[in-house]
C-alpha cells in the first residue's frame, strides 16, 4: 500500500472493525506484523479464529475490491496465520480466512461493506 492510500485503507479497516463487532466478532488483533507480512484483523467469531483482510476502495472502477486479494496475497496471508498460530499456541482450535471489503462514496460519509466468509483455503 503506498501512502496516498494508507488513510483510506486505515479507515475501511475501521469500518471492517466496527462491522463484525456488531456481528459479535471479538477482536484479539489489528495490523499483526512480522518479518512475513500482515494481517488487518484477526477476530473470534465463535468457535473460529479468523483472519480477515479488508480491502477498501472508492468505486469498482478497477473491480471489486475482494479482487485484490490475489493467490500471492492469500499465500502470505496464510503463512503469517501460521505464525500467529504457533506463536500463540493454539493449534487445536478451527481458522478461517474472510475477507471484507469495504467500497466507500467520493465523499467517505457512506459505503458498503461486504463480508466473504471462508474466502479461501489454506
Amino acid at each position: 500500500m503506498n501512502n496516498q492510500n494508507k488513510p483510506v485503507g486505515s479507515y475501511g479497516e475501521e469500518i471492517a472493525e466496527n462491522y463484525i463487532k456488531n456481528l459479535g466478532y471479538e477482536i484479539m488483533s489489528r495490523n499483526f506484523r512480522c518479518n512475513i507480512g500482515e494481517i488487518d484483523i484477526i477476530a473470534r467469531d465463535g468457535n473460529y479464529i479468523t483472519f480477515i483482510e479488508v480491502k477498501t476502495r472508492y468505486d469498482k472502477q478497477y473491480g471489486y475490491p475482494r479482487e485484490a486479494v490475489t493467490k500471492g496475497k492469500q499465500y502470505k496471508i496464510c503463512k503469517v496465520a501460521q505464525f500467529y498460530i504457533l506463536k500463540n499456541r493454539i493449534e487445536k482450535l478451527t481458522f478461517r480466512f474472510d475477507v471484507i471489503e469495504v467500497i466507500l462514496n467520493k465523499y467517505c460519509n457512506e459505503y458498503t461493506v461486504t463480508l466473504i466468509k471462508n474466502a479461501f483455503q489454506t
